[in-house]
Order: structure tokens, then C-alpha cells, then sequence
């Protein structure tokens, strides 16, 4: 099957998912610090993919596609230290872990198929 798009790609669509739900639990947070930097890293995931497609050259988009995966390593530990320090509970922390470890095999598997 031929991609078209980045759109099409279902790790990038479900890094959207994650970037929302990131924004929306930790747009109360007032440790700035912290929260700018977890929203970060889930934008960088879709932003990589995103960018790595559009190179138009499979090594090109090997590498951001590692870049994307250690960002959504970034944003699982993140989510380790915000249930410690209270910041999301631990529903959130296991949606937040679902999330990130789907993206993140999605992820392997298109680099394997490069």
C-alpha cells in the first residue's frame, strides 16, 4: 500500500489524539516548566512524522521517524514523574502510557517497512 499523505499515516493520527489529551489535562498545570515542555514533545511526535514524509526520501524519513519514537519516550517518562507529583491521576497516567506505547510500535513497524 502506497501513503499518499502523512494524514494517512495512523501514528501520526493517533499523535494528534495524544497531543489533545496531553493539552487538555495539563492546561490548568502552573508548573510551566513541566507542562510546556510534556506538550512539546507530544507535538514533536506528529510534527516528525509529518516532516519525515514530506522529505520524499525513505532515510530522510527513517530518521525523524526516530526522532518521533524518542519523543514519545520523552512524553511516557514525563508522564511517570506527573503521576508522582500529582499533576494527572492514575487513570490519565495509563491512558497517557497506552497511548505513547501504541504510537511508538506503530512507529517500528513503518520503520521496518522502510
Amino acid at each position: 500500500m502506497k501513503i499518499n499523505s502523512f494524514e494517512e499515516i495512523i501514528s501520526w493520527q493517533k499523535s494528534g489524539e495524544l497531543t489533545l489529551l496531553i493539552y487538555k489535562l495539563f492546561k490548568s498545570n502552573k508548573d510551566f516548566g513541566f507542562r510546556d515542555q510534556i506538550q512539546r514533545a507530544s507535538v514533536s511526535i506528529g510534527n516528525n512524522i509529518a516532516e519525515g514524509f514530506e522529505r520524499k526520501s525513505n532515510n530522510e524519513f527513517k530518521h525523524f521517524l526516530f526522532i518521533a519514537k524518542g519523543s514519545c519516550g520523552e512524553v511516557r517518562s514525563m508522564s511517570y514523574l506527573a503521576v508522582k507529583l500529582g499533576y494527572i491521576d492514575d487513570k490519565d497516567f495509563n491512558n497517557i502510557q497506552f497511548l505513547c506505547s501504541e504510537i511508538s510500535k506503530l512507529i517500528s513497524g513503518l520503520i521496518k517497512t522502510l
